[in-house]
């Protein structure tokens, strides 16, 4: 367990704030140049008596394709905490720019059912600042416990990348193709996202970075059509393949390519479930069904 000691904030940050003061730090390390800082901060940040908003809740379970249950989804846990990662990525003596960072990777650990009506402690820290092929990558780890107690019930860690950006001090590993060849199979569903799919998640996750919203939005930060959120896509695919009601589980999920909107995905979910046995590793991969060039892939097992 990590002895990053963390600071205690009053209240959930606002992310369209921070991404306000993303912004703007961006803007005067453009003037003023950027450090030459190669740590990351010391401590992290939390929150503590948090509760899920019940409508928040139903418009999330909707839109993923979730039925109405009384605990709370994996993906909804992720973008309850996510406004503390953000924090603490915003702080003035993190090293990279929070705007344009690449969601690498996903990993998630379901220890324990969280109730909806629970109190919650949520924190978030940053650790293993490390080198990439193309610029400096990172772990942005999130824990969430029952309000008051010491056992982690849900942990996250999602690695992000800062393209172009290299620190002093921190080699760039070997290059090498870490992408492994892929042949699309037939799929078990598919998927039609429209324009809109991001503001709409956007509404449920608090997540408004302008490369969702709009093709004027993404466009100003250098993409040439807005993209799906890598977590939607990911929560939709383990709603897709339903852990039952109050197991525990891993999640992990890699992203590969974007999914630019409005677009067709292709999903191919391969079950171990086995009848009178239990539920095994399931495996699942997705893919645009035109080029066939694989957007992400992952699996969810019992813990």
């Amino acid at each position: 367990m990590s002895t990053v000691q963390p600071v205690i904030l009053g209240e959930m940050p606002s992310l369209s704030k921070l991404y306000v003061n993303a912004a703007a730090q961006a803007a005067r390390r453009r003037v003023l140049g950027t450090h030459n800082e190669s740590s990351l901060p010391a401590t992290g940040h939390e929150v503590r008596g948090v509760r899920a908003d019940v409508g928040n809740l139903t418009a999330y379970q909707h839109l993923i394709g979730l039925t109405a249950r009384d605990t709370l989804p994996a993906g909804y846990l992720h973008a309850l905490a996510f406004p503390l990662a953000m924090s603490v990525m915003n702080r003035d003596d993190f090293p990279l720019p929070l705007l344009g960072m690449i969601h690498l990777s996903n990993y998630v650990e379901q220890r324990s059912p969280v109730l909806f009506t629970e109190a919650l402690d949520i924190q978030a820290r940053v650790e293993n600042l490390r080198g990439h092929r193309a610029g400096t990558q990172l772990d942005v780890v999130a824990e969430i416990r029952s309000a008051g107690t010491p056992d982690i019930k849900w942990t996250g860690r999602s690695s992000y990348l800062a393209k172009g950006v290299f620190l002093p001090g921190i080699d760039k590993p070997t290059p090498h193709n870490g992408q492994t060849e892929f042949t699309p199979s037939d799929p078990t569903a598919l998927w039609h996202l429209g324009v809109d799919t991001g503001r709409a998640y956007a509404a449920v996750s608090g997540d408004f970075n302008p490369i969702h919203l709009s093709v004027l939005s993404a466009k100003a930060l250098g993409m040439r059509r807005s993209i799906a959120h890598g977590m939607y896509l990911a929560s939709r695919a383990l709603a897709d393949v339903g852990p039952a009601k109050g197991e525990t589980f891993t999640w992990d999920v890699t992203f590969e390519a974007p999914v630019f909107l409005p677009a067709r995905v292709a999903l191919d979910i391969t079950t171990g479930q086995t009848p009178g046995e239990g539920w095994r590793r399931s495996e699942f991969v997705a893919w645009n069904p035109r080029s066939g060039r694989r957007h992400f892939s992952g699996s969810v097992a019992p813990l």
